[in-house]
């Protein structure tokens, strides 16, 4: 492809190299030719296409193209199509640039009009020297990049980002002669900076910064991590910068500091309108680089706005990430349904009232009371097995926390799993990337999988034989409870891995998640039929289908509540803390992780009450229900 040469840069450097203009220009364009960024996109290979899905890029793509609109402030009317830069000189305030698409519905069409509109162009950073009236002496090296589209939880057209270098110099020339004393790189409201020379900071050739532009927000960052990100205007949400990326070194194209030249090369720096379409709350197209605090006073920006770090989220351990995989999930979420909300309100409304109506019918429909947690072997509803396993877990909670808490193994065992197969990979030639990497991926994904899967029932397990314990009275403490489960080992670990292994397979195609779905509810009282009816890994499986048979939507709600319960409530806590402390987050995901292990029991308790429900249903199964409990049926405990 042959890239057509911008106007602006052959005006540039004609102008640079015109002997009446002053060396300023060219010293300017020497330091920002010396200190170019190179920048890390993080790619992807859906849902769009291949690649990167947004690059820094020229902003003369968006001048004089039909696809671009300028609107006015006054309820978005149509003032030019496709508008050149010299429109955006006059005095604009709140104008706007108008993309093809719907921000608070984006989809794949901006990303795909950025990659068209941006066809004869190369990615592009804006370089510029700036002086800061209230530190002379000093002066600042800035690279602007445009992005067409934040992707971000506030996703808007249009995405200005930076980073900026301070030199202890008068002007470009001494600057020079000497390197750099600081550099910060922006991050939404501000940035995190990093001196000449720190260990976070990698450059290449010597003076050309690595900046990595987080995934959607564009946000820059000296490492690949996942990293929390916040912002009064923007809201809170995580920054991803992790690979695969690809490698950009964008053409320098640098805005002089003498505001006359500036403007004659560049007239569209004077524009005070908004880059992106006008919209409700944070999802405004951003201001240009000219309306900014750093664009005036650089040094006094880097002084009063600059962090020493960002926030990195643990990347492994043995408790997972649980709490701000959660946090990052949910925001993320709540972002998108803020979105549809504001787009369209009256359908989402419609449905927050009926997913309310429907919750509170179906709390209704079930019976709570009376609440008996002993003699097992009866008949409850709903909201009784809930009830039931929730007062059993509080008054015996030395023992259901020892039970959770002992299964922690299970955890490391997990992380150690995942990280010595890919490391070992790596020692056998085999690369994380491509399709053979997924294939390793979905392995370690698989045995991991298995592995917690074996973990929960033991859990559930040793959870069944102290809850039969604690019903006929007999002393029971978590290290005897498991002692106990250890009998049926065998049987119990040949029925999980068949089922962990044919569900995980049905998993693996899309078609039949469904069949999935419906397999692991029928097998999900193996581990109760196994401790206490003493049955093999193939009688299980057919004793439990047995069992779920007529009772698979009550089965089905009761695990999906108890479950969602356990794995929320660690991480809920946990986001608290994120909020209201500065505790790190390896503790707080140790929070979240202890919390998980501990009520895994819980999700056992509910296991069991439902088995010993279809159990008593099976045999009763001719008698007449009432709404009292009928009369136990005797248990079989090996």
């Amino acid at each position: 492809m042959i890239h057509r040469q911008p106007l602006p840069l052959l005006i540039a450097v004609t102008f640079a190299q015109s002997p009446t203009v002053s060396s300023g220009l060219r010293d300017e364009m020497a330091l920002a030719k010396r200190y170019a960024p190179v920048v890390q996109i993080v790619s992807r290979d859906r849902p769009c296409g291949v690649g990167p899905p947004f690059k820094p890029m020229d902003v003369n793509a968006l001048f004089d193209q039909p696809t671009v609109s300028l609107r006015g402030p006054w309820g978005h009317d149509l003032v030019k199509i496709a508008p050149s830069a010299n429109d955006l000189t006059a005095a604009l305030y709140d104008y706007q640039l108008d993309f093809p698409g719907n921000p608070l519905q984006p989809g794949c069409g901006y990303e795909e009009w950025a990659r068209r509109v941006s066809q004869g162009t190369v990615p592009t950073v804006y370089a510029h020297v700036a002086t800061d009236p209230g530190h002379p002496g000093k002066i600042a090296l800035q690279y602007w990049l445009f992005y067409a589209f934040n992707d971000w939880n506030n996703t808007h057209e249009g995405d200005w980002e930076m980073i900026q270098l301070d030199f202890d110099a008068p002007t470009a020339r001494d600057a020079l002669a000497q390197r750099p004393t600081q550099v910060g790189y922006s991050q939404h409201e501000g940035a995190e900076r990093a001196k000449w020379g720190d260990e976070k900071l990698h450059w290449v050739d010597g003076t050309h910064p690595v900046v990595h532009p987080a995934k959607g927000s564009h946000a820059n960052f000296f490492d690949e991590a996942l990293y929390l990100g916040a912002s009064g205007s923007e809201g809170v949400g995580c920054d991803d910068t992790r690979g695969p990326t690809t490698e950009i070194r964008p053409a320098v194209q640098t805005i002089p500091s003498d505001p006359v030249a500036a403007h004659l090369v560049f007239p569209w720096i004077q524009f005070t309108g908004r880059w992106g379409e006008l919209q409700r709350a944070f999802f405004n197209g951003p201001t240009g680089p000219n309306l900014k605090l750093q664009w005036l006073e650089p040094i006094t920006w880097s002084q009063n706005y600059w962090r020493d770090r960002s926030i990195a989220v643990p990347g492994g351990g043995a408790f997972g990430t649980g709490a701000t995989d959660f946090f990052c999930t949910a925001v993320a979420k709540g972002s998108n349904g803020l979105r549809a909300t504001l787009d369209q309100p009256a359908p989402a409304f419609v449905v927050l009232i009926l997913l309310i109506a429907l919750a509170a019918f179906a709390f209704s429909r079930t019976t709570w009371r009376p609440v008996a947690p002993l003699r097992l072997a009866r008949r409850r509803a709903w909201g009784q097995i809930f009830a039931g396993a929730a007062r059993m877990y509080a008054e015996q909670p030395s023992v259901f926390v020892g039970i959770g808490v002992l299964a922690l193994p299970v955890s490391i065992a997990v992380t150690l799993l995942q990280v010595g197969l890919l490391r070992a990979s790596k020692l056998f030639g085999v690369e994380a990337g491509g399709e053979r990497g997924g294939l390793l991926v979905l392995i370690v994904v698989a045995l991991a999988t298995a592995v917690t899967l074996l973990g929960l029932g033991f859990v559930m397990a040793a959870t069944a034989r102290a809850l039969v314990e604690i019903d006929a009275g007999r002393p029971i403490s978590a290290p005897r409870a498991y002692t106990l489960s250890l009998d049926s080992i065998a049987p119990l670990f040949g029925a999980l891995v068949i089922a962990s292994v044919v569900v995980s397979v049905f998993m693996t195609t899309l078609v039949l998640v469904p069949a999935a779905i419906w397999l692991a509810i029928r097998w999900s009282l193996i581990v109760p039929a196994i401790e206490l009816e003493n049955c093999s890994a193939i009688e299980a499986l057919r004793r439990s289908a047995r069992l779920v048979r007529n009772g698979w939507l009550k089965i089905g709600s009761l695990a999906v509540a108890g479950a969602a319960l356990a794995v929320l409530i660690g991480p809920l806590l946990s986001a608290v803390l994120i909020f209201a402390t500065r505790a790190p987050l390896a503790w707080v995901n140790l929070v979240s992780g202890i919390v998980y292990a501990s009520t895994m029991p819980f999700v056992a308790l509910v296991t069991v009450y439902v088995y010993f429900d279809m159990r008593v249903r099976e045999h009763l199964a001719t008698q007449t229900e009432s709404d009292r409990l009928p009369a136990e049926v005797e248990l079989l405990v090996p």
